[in-house]
């Protein structure tokens, strides 16, 4: 009997085999540099299918990788010869305007969530991009346009449902299994397959003041250290991110700058509309800029905004690290190292940090990006693999340079850079932590596909 052939019966889904026409669609994953295949594909229908599949690998001995929105930057939703549980078919979203919560099931994309949200005026704190999953953002933290005011995805979370390496299904919250609930808010997916978040949501109206502000990217230097000034202080209402990169042919971008190398300020101000003008007005009338498109706008039109320039298919490569400040030499390293961009598709951020990210207590969660000042995403970007390795090590040489500054790095935003590189994006605290939780949940490793705390 082949161990990896699964009846199709057992399961509510669907059971995808390499020698399926669709076999090849749903391998795929955000990254077109990851080139995996896996023995079978598992497109899970509903938790039963989830805990069919979980035994069924158990029984096999085939390695699982678990995939949700398949936005992982190094591709560990994917591998060779392995059992892909696939959560994508799990699109359920509950939202209840009167407790303010919205039940979300682990195959929901940001986009397919903000839209049931905002239905409501309301929104639960995710990322920035739309076709990323809630599951894998979630269960790393979870940064983006509005965590300043309103804090990140695991600030958000109150409760998850889970189901175990042995196949158990368990809750966990604040008063259920709380050393399970601390060690998902940060800890990925090292415990076991999330098959549903319970958010709290939070008010937030239709229209948000949001845009980017552009200036010639030789202007780096002086653009850089005024903004430094500027968002020091900043109110929680306003977040920044800071981007490098050649011009894309966008309809927000004016078409004179096509192509031409830029730095790109992209604010998000969730308050009142007429102070956030106010706020903003010394960004805009620094320069002067080039282009200014920050304008008042339907949330869900900003939450899109930069979707086309992470398209599925392209080829990924990326690099991050915390830094506690925009010193002046972090300054100048990084307006050099941009002007060495060569592809027309990559593009790298700069999040500023701080707000109600930094007033939850370090222990509360697993996560450790608390106290950072800003993170740097540094990212390359080709159609194909022509000219992937030279943006790579591009990537590489503008880490290195920065590295006496390191102070951390969000986890969502490693790449497949060994077991030593996750015990530093932890602590050594939070990490033995997080190692006797894996001994409890996972003492085998069968979550091994991921950035793995290994239980032993």
């Amino acid at each position: 009997m082949d161990s990896t052939r699964i009846d199709a019966g057992a399961l509510r889904g669907q059971v995808v085999y390499p020698h399926n026409p669709d076999y090849d669609v749903h391998r795929r994953i955000w990254n077109g540099s990851i080139d995996k295949h896996p023995a079978l594909i598992l497109r899970c229908a509903g938790v039963a299918d989830v805990i069919a599949a979980v035994k069924f690998a158990q029984a096999s001995g085939l390695p699982v990788a678990v995939r949700s929105g398949g936005h992982s930057f190094p591709g560990l939703s994917v591998a060779d010869d392995a059992l892909v549980i696939d959560l994508s078919m799990m699109k359920g979203v509950r939202v209840d305007p009167e407790k303010l919560t919205a039940r979300v099931q682990a195959g929901v994309l940001l986009g397919e969530l903000d839209r049931e949200t905002q239905a409501f005026g309301l929104a639960v704190p995710s990322g920035i991009v739309t076709h990323t999953g809630v599951a894998g953002l979630t269960l790393g933290g979870g940064i983006g346009w509005i965590m300043r005011k309103h804090g990140l995805s695991i600030d958000n979370l109150l409760s998850i449902d889970l189901v175990t390496a042995s196949g158990d299904f368990v809750r966990a919250s604040a008063d259920h299994n709380a050393d399970l609930f601390w060690g998902v808010r940060g800890g990925g997916g090292n415990f076991g397959i999330v098959t549903e978040f319970e958010f709290r949501c939070v008010s937030l109206g239709s229209h948000v003041l949001a845009g980017p502000v552009f200036w010639p990217m030789e202007r780096s230097p002086e653009v850089l250290r005024f903004y430094r000034d500027w968002v020091d202080g900043a109110p929680d209402e306003l977040m920044t991110i800071v981007i490098h990169r050649k011009a894309p042919p966008l309809p927000f971008v004016p078409a004179e700058l096509h192509g031409e190398r830029v730095i790109m300020i992209t604010c998000c101000w969730v308050g009142d509309l007429e102070r956030g003008e106010q706020v903003i007005r010394p960004l805009k009338e620094f320069g002067p800029p080039v282009a200014d498109v920050c304008v008042p706008k339907p949330f869900l039109q900003h939450q899109a905004m930069f979707d086309p320039s992470f398209t599925p298919g392209r080829w990924y490569y990326f690099k991050s690290c915390d830094v506690a400040e925009l010193s002046d030499e972090i300054i100048d390293i990084t307006a050099e190292h941009s002007l060495r961009i060569s592809s027309p598709l990559t593009s790298f951020p700069i999040w500023q940090m701080g707000g109600a990210v930094g007033r939850v207590a370090e222990e509360e969660s697993a996560f450790t990006s608390r106290t950072a000042g800003f993170t740097y995403n540094i990212g390359a970007c080709t159609q194909t693999r022509t000219g992937f390795e030279e943006e790579r090590a591009w990537v590489r040489d503008f880490w290195s340079a920065l590295e006496p500054w390191h102070q951390g790095v969000y986890v969502n935003f490693l790449g497949n850079e060994g077991a030593e590189r996750v015990r530093e994006a932890y602590g050594s605290e939070k990490y033995n932590r997080l190692k006797a939780l894996k001994q409890k949940y996972d003492p085998e490793n069968f979550f091994r596909l991921n950035q793995n705390i290994a239980p032993d």
